[in-house]
């Protein structure tokens, strides 16, 4: 049994960052090193200093969409929420919905005049498959009605919608950022390619496996949705090779790193594959040597991927220290560097 309460701690709420920093390198930087169970605090644009050319760096360019749409239920008129999780098959998206016991097999939902949803399939924790009616192309339709989906937890309004975007982002579907790639700028992943580190993208579409709360008190009870993501020819390629040459495998995000982890048995495999892999204190990691991420919720399935790779109480006394030193914690917030 691993108890829940373990990964639980006391974050003051004004540590939750509603926004983004000014400039997206400008966040603070926590490194933790692991050999020397030491903690330092830097910038992030201080990266380019904990890179060498021993390491690869590994990116997940998926692209969010405007996954949160308000639609009114065909024979009542009430308001409905659909969260697009996942496309399944053409037309057809599973989707959180709330309120989910207001929607039965059967139930019609209209988003204006432009797309039609009816509920085709009934899963656990209000998600439901809907098929989508409309003319034209999705994405285009998705823009004029849907809205970026925020994390609840913040509520002020985002001003610049591209805040919630990476600047490496370009494969549409995902329902959420890999937030730790908000961070980078153009010009600082220039600097880190010319500083001889490779940058290789995979594509991993976050979706309810990746925030999902944990609701059971011995976390091994926990259900990781499945999620899906892409490795090409190309990346699988440049991932082997670094393996065969030694190198670490420097994974940017969570999302990321469970991408490699779910794909890496001997060696990397090209192709599209569902993942619901769960990463926890004791897990064995297969390829990944570093990551760079974001101060997690508590008790979340994030914070025990970090513990699983840093160790429970260097985690501990490094989230503790974010709070004392009053970092910004969650989407928008400052990152951390595991080396």
């Amino acid at each position: 049994m691993m108890k829940l309460s373990d990964f639980d701690f006391e974050l003051p709420k004004d540590r939750i960052a509603q926004h983004p920093s000014e400039k997206r390198d400008h966040s603070r930087l926590m490194i933790i090193d692991r050999l020397d169970q030491s903690i330092m605090h830097e910038h992030f644009y201080n990266i380019i200093d904990h890179l060498t050319q021993e390491d690869v760096l590994v990116i997940n360019d998926t692209k969010v969409i405007p996954a949160r749409l308000m639609g009114v239920k065909e024979d009542t008129d009430a308001l409905i929420e659909v969260l697009l999780l996942k496309e399944t098959a053409p037309h057809l998206w599973d989707a959180m919905t709330k309120p989910a016991k207001r929607v039965k097999l059967g139930t019609i939902i209209h988003f204006g005049a432009l797309l039609t949803a009816t509920c085709i399939g009934i899963k656990e924790e209000g998600i439901r498959t809907f098929q989508m009616d409309y003319e034209g192309i999705f994405i285009e339709i998705l823009e004029a009605l849907g809205t970026m989906p925020l994390p609840p937890y913040i509520t002020e309004k985002l001003i610049e919608k591209d805040r919630y975007q990476t600047v490496y982002a370009k494969d549409l579907g995902s329902a959420a950022a890999p937030t730790a790639g908000l961070h980078f700028t153009k010009e600082l992943l220039k600097k880190v390619q010319e500083k001889g580190v490779e940058i290789i993208p995979i594509t991993l579409h976050v979706g309810l496996g990746t925030f999902k709360p944990v609701a059971v008190d011995n976390i091994l009870d926990h259900h990781m949705h499945e999620e899906t993501y892409t490795l090409t020819e190309n990346s699988a390629k440049r991932l082997n090779e670094a393996i065969k040459n030694k190198k670490n495998i420097v994974c940017v995000g969570t999302t990321s790193l469970r991408t490699i982890e779910s794909n890496y048995d001997t060696k990397f495999v090209p192709g599209t594959f569902d993942t619901s892999i769960f990463i926890y204190p004791g897990y064995q990691f297969k390829a990944v040597s570093k990551l760079i991420t974001n101060f997690h919720l508590p008790k979340s399935t994030l914070i025990m991927l970090v513990s699983a790779l840093a160790g429970n109480e260097l985690i501990k006394k490094a989230y503790q220290e974010a709070v004392e030193n009053h970092y910004r914690f969650f989407s928008f917030g400052d990152a951390m560097f595991i080396k």
